[in-house]
């Protein structure tokens, strides 16, 4: 029977094999598994929008953003809100089906003044190629309510592929 040593490694090069010391394996293993990861990119980007009261209060109607994404790229979306006003917003989407929404919430203020606003949540993930465009409004959804005090235009075209940042 035969007995291995296990703090050395045997490499085949040529008629005379090499030894390798295992802490030097690990080591240029380490440095290898470091330079795959390192080449990697993050797997999409963020897109963060926060709009606040005053500014929808400066310009309540008229904003928007144009954003050029790739598939799998999120668009996270932060606009004022205070739901003791009876106003909340809604949106509709429109073109292709490359947009989707994938979470939807409310943040709570930080303070506990009464008729403080908070802010709806939203993250869209650009999930196919094409184009869409999101129109939100914010409104008072009974019947004779207020409708569209503010509005947000979002346009977005989805690409399908993330440019390398290190191109050849």
């Amino acid at each position: 029977m035969r007995h291995y040593r296990i703090n050395n490694l045997r490499t085949g090069f040529g008629n005379r094999g090499h030894t390798l010391k295992r802490g030097t394996f690990f080591v240029i293993l380490l440095l290898l598994v470091a330079i795959f990861a390192s080449s990697c990119g993050p797997l999409y980007r963020v897109i963060h929008v926060e709009i606040s009261c005053d500014t929808f209060e400066m310009n309540p109607t008229n904003m928007r953003n144009d954003f050029e994404t790739y598939i799998g790229d999120k668009i996270y979306v932060e606009l004022c809100s205070n739901p003791s006003t009876g106003f909340e917003w809604v949106y509709q989407m429109s073109g292709d089906s490359a947009v989707r929404e994938i979470d939807h919430g409310y943040q709570k203020p930080s303070s506990d003044v009464p008729g403080t606003p908070g802010k709806q949540t939203w993250i869209f993930e650009a999930a196919s190629e094409g184009d869409a465009e999101i129109d939100m409004s914010y409104s008072q959804p009974w019947e004779g309510g207020i409708k569209g005090k503010w509005t947000y235009r979002i346009s977005v075209v989805v690409k399908a592929v993330l440019p390398s940042p290190n191109p050849p």
